[in-house]
């Protein structure tokens, strides 16, 4: 048995939370349902503009999410990020740890900024996200700690690693090490602007292929330059073992490597979907470790996202977590 079911290499983002209407998106000229990478000015700018509104913080980033919800579920995660010498790199680095997830922990941390992501929840409880990486920017080889990834049962990560030349790097050699130690590969497209702007670095990262493979229904169009869904899931067989597709409130559809598995949806009145995605990822990554098959996986990742979307921010407590995994036990 390993010590780790998911090693993960991720961002290290500060959530900053806000509810804001789509009029605020138009006066601060942000396109509305994606991530936009912007400098430190520009999101101060935005901070500025919301100074008075009331806002939740949180340790975020697409990878620790999930594998802040792998330990929720009973499992045992490790994730690698970069974070820096300032107050917002202690609260991340000691929410991680609350969390139950053990980490490449700076006991020297760089000088610098921090991460910090700018969520905005429309009354639709569409998410819209503007983030600068700060330090997290040079996230590299050097935040990788190949013993515990070769003690792992999934090696996952995510595509906002693409925009920058050494994370970029840092995942695919990840993704080397992983697969000669005979550990299963998996990683999410993460964001519509991701497989927009920069589809040729993940094609890089996914290089001969991915064991498993997350993506909302626009990345897949999107990967496979199609409106085509059918078209889509043909493609996407090309590039990954096993996939799983997520459609919102339509559920979602799963490949087990010889089935396409249809996931019914849980009917909720969504609040916000910050964080559906990874906490999808994270339950299915679960479950599998645990021996589950891929339809069981699947309804267990329903449950959990759904009844996430029903409160603000990208993650719930442990204890709801594990309501929800005592009606799949």
């Amino acid at each position: 048995m390993r010590k780790y079911h998911v090693y993960g290499i991720g961002n290290a983002l500060v959530d900053m939370e806000y509810e804001v209407n789509v009029g605020d998106l138009e006066k601060l000229r942000i396109d509305k349902g994606v991530m936009t990478l912007v400098d430190a000015d520009r999101q101060t700018e935005i901070m500025d503009h919301l100074a008075e509104r009331h806002h939740r913080k949180g340790s975020g980033g697409s990878v620790a999410n999930s594998i802040i919800a792998v330990s929720q579920f009973g499992g045992k995660g490790f994730h690698s990020c970069k974070v820096a010498n300032d107050a917002l790199g202690r609260f991340y680095m000691d929410d991680l740890i609350a969390g139950g997830v053990d980490t490449n922990y700076h006991t020297d941390r760089e000088d610098g900024h921090t991460g910090c992501c700018v969520v905005l929840v429309t009354p639709d409880s569409d998410r819209t996200m503007v983030t600068h990486l700060g330090i997290g920017g040079d996230l590299s080889e050097k935040e990788l700690v190949p013993e515990s990834l070769r003690d792992s049962d999934y090696f996952y990560t995510e595509g906002y690693l693409v925009t920058t030349d050494s994370a970029r790097e840092l995942s695919i050699t990840a993704k080397r090490i992983a697969e000669a130690a005979g550990v299963k590969t998996a990683i999410s497209l993460s964001d519509p602007n991701m497989v927009t702007h920069f589809k040729g670095g993940l094609r890089e990262m996914i290089g001969g292929g991915v064991d498993l493979l997350f993506a909302n229904e626009t990345e897949a169009k999107g990967m496979a330059d199609t409106e085509d869904l059918n078209a889509a899931i043909s493609f996407m067989k090309t590039i990954a073992k096993e996939f799983a597709i997520t459609r919102g409130p339509e559920g979602a559809l799963i490949y087990d490597g010889n089935t396409l598995l249809e996931i019914e949806p849980v009917k909720v009145d969504a609040i916000d979907t910050v964080g559906a995605g990874d906490m999808f990822a994270g339950a299915f990554l679960y479950g599998r470790t645990q021996g589950w098959d891929h339809r069981r996986s699947g309804n267990l990742a329903a449950a959990a996202s759904a009844k996430l979307v029903t409160s603000l921010g990208p993650r719930i407590g442990t204890e709801e977590t594990q309501a929800v995994l005592r009606r799949f036990l």
